[in-house]
């Protein structure tokens, strides 16, 4: 719908300063609302991710000169309304809009575009210290939200977090301590590249056959290349788990079977790593195991119990999945 007379849109552009004019559609998100104009795309958060903004303008920058396609950063900060930012308008829409009308030999083309993306974002220097400020909170105690990008050298720590949650199973922790260390030195020399973190259709932008941007670095952090790997097979294998917004539905399963066959062309390099099902294991856990620890909702933690001790057995989502 139309929107560019909404007083917290026109507030926003004030700040940015840029013009009150111009046709804006309102668009919902997760923790934001988005108004889309003909050049620029505003965005108003509700702040329960701290410091989200600011950590994607630092991302961004850091993609400056990079063969990664990605929104150029106008402006943001704070103001009456809450956290905002404004960036360019890419061309296009999301692949996850684009998919379902896309014939096989386009949504080949657009995934083998999103591996040269992928390739040319994982080859941008990065702080071996990059986190976004609210997951650096909530590894230190603070509170989660529900997604929760894989953090290789967290996971003892997210076994001690688990052992305070009422409902947990003392010897499946046990099990699960005793996986984590004979796994985790498969990462001690592990080179971290810059993830996205949260990467799934909704989060990436193409026009026709091409990939024009990756957006939304809120959740981008310095890790191992495997973890960006990790979120793109779960999406791939449970895409009802990666709707656009809360009350949309995610794309079909078996339309995104060849996905990950098509990435491994485009980009091998990706998954050519010594011991990767072990590695993607170890990703796995790290979200099902944040998830089991500190979802607020019991039915949810349930189901992720579940999915630890499945992963245990030596099974999970990746049975399903050919690359």
């Amino acid at each position: 719908m139309s929107d560019e007379a909404d007083p917290r849109l026109r507030r926003t552009l004030a700040a940015a300063g840029l013009p009150p004019t111009g046709r804006y559609l309102l668009k919902a998100g997760w923790v934001s609302r988005a108004w889309v104009g003909d050049e620029y795309v505003v965005r108003l958060s509700d702040g329960r991710i701290r410091d989200a903004y600011d950590h994607e303008a630092r991302v961004v920058d850091l993609l400056s000169g990079s063969a990664v396609p990605h929104a150029r950063h106008i402006a943001h900060g704070d103001g009456p309304d809450g956290p905002w930012s404004v960036s360019e308008r890419l061309p296009g829409r999301t692949l996850h809009d684009a998919w379902p009308s896309a014939d096989p030999s386009l949504r080949r083309a657009m995934i083998e575009s999103l591996g040269a993306a992928l390739r040319a974002l994982h080859g941008v220097p990065v702080p071996d210290d990059l986190m976004p400020p609210w997951l650096a909170d909530a590894l230190k105690g603070g509170s989660w939200p529900a997604y929760h990008p894989p953090v290789v050298h967290a996971m003892l720590q997210l076994v001690e977090d688990a052992r305070r949650s009422p409902t947990h199973d003392p010897r499946l922790l046990a099990d699960v301590a005793d996986w984590i260390g004979e796994r985790l030195p498969l990462f001690t020399a592990e080179h971290h590249v810059l993830v996205h973190g949260d990467l799934h259709g909704s989060n990436v932008m193409v026009d026709g056959d091409r990939v024009t941007g990756i957006i939304d670095f809120a959740e981008a952090l310095a890790q191992p290349a495997t973890a960006e790997l990790d979120t793109i097979l779960r999406w791939c294998a449970r895409p009802s788990e990666f709707p656009p917004t809360p009350d949309a539905r995610g794309l079909d399963g078996p339309s995104l079977a060849e996905v990950p066959g098509w990435l491994h062309g485009a980009y091998p390099e990706l998954f050519e790593r010594e011991h990767l099902r072990e590695r993607l294991d170890v990703h796995d856990l790290f979200v099902e195991l944040a998830i089991a620890a500190h979802h607020p909702d019991p039915e949810v933690r349930d189901v992720a119990w579940g999915r630890v001790a499945h992963l245990l057995s030596g099974h999970n989502h990746l049975d399903g999945l050919v690359w």
